[in-house]
């Protein structure tokens, strides 16, 4: 297992490809394997690999809480796709500089620190086993806008759509004209309010900076 050298750009096209049908390196929240694999990488993603920014820049607003995150740290070759070998580690040994660790050193965790992280996935867990008689949900129409008339709309909208999260389903699109030659992406979404907001899908989408120029909420109504 691995994603080869993910210092290169083929290691990151690995990663990208991994994840997109995931949201996640393991399981449905943010863990240790996503620090792991986070951590291996020198900067953000290029635009064109919409499933590995759109995770980089989730796991990255985790960098104040990454010793609070569920799970174990395993060595970087037992994540990734089977039958790409782990290639990280040993262009690492022969690199001079220090490796640049964007949640900051690592230290080790104190037994009541320990302690407070299973708590956290026992509350976690007890949460999710929890049905909830009624699931407030909205439907939301959002106006994503391109830079100009020369942007790729079939990629800008598939770096929308990349986007997953628990409780965002993605409806129908179109393309709506705005002047000068220039369209922008009018795009449903029903999401459970208590899971994601306006604000949550604002800023991942606008994280697509190379196509998005803004994004506005056109309608809202509550189902």
């Amino acid at each position: 297992m691995g994603f080869g050298d993910l210092k290169t750009p083929t290691g990151l096209k690995v990663l990208n490809d991994f994840l997109a049908d995931k949201s996640y390196i393991e399981g449905w929240v943010p863990s240790q394997a996503d620090v792991a694999v986070f951590d291996a990488i020198s900067c953000a993603p290029s635009a064109d690999l919409c499933h590995a920014l759109r995770w980089y820049n989730h796991i990255k607003s985790f960098q104040n809480q990454k010793g609070s995150l569920p799970g174990v740290r395993k060595p970087l070759g037992q994540y990734g796709p089977a039958g790409v070998e782990d290639k990280t580690a040993a262009a690492d040994s022969k690199d001079d500089d220090d490796d640049l660790d964007l949640f900051g050193s690592d230290e080790e965790e104190d037994a009541e620190a320990e302690k407070l992280k299973e708590e956290r996935i026992a509350a976690y867990a007890a949460k999710k086993s929890k049905k909830p008689a009624l699931i407030a949900k909205s439907s939301i129409l959002l106006d994503v806008k391109p830079w100009d008339d020369e942007t790729d709309m079939a990629k800008l909208e598939e770096c929308v759509r990349s986007i997953s999260m628990d409780g965002l389903l993605w409806g129908q699109s179109k393309l709506v004209p705005v002047g000068y030659g220039i369209k922008k992406l009018q795009i449903g979404c029903v999401v459970e309010d208590d899971k994601v907001g306006t604000d949550q899908l604002e800023e991942q989408i606008t994280a697509f900076e190379d196509y998005v120029q803004s994004m506005d909420v056109a309608a809202f109504n509550k189902i």
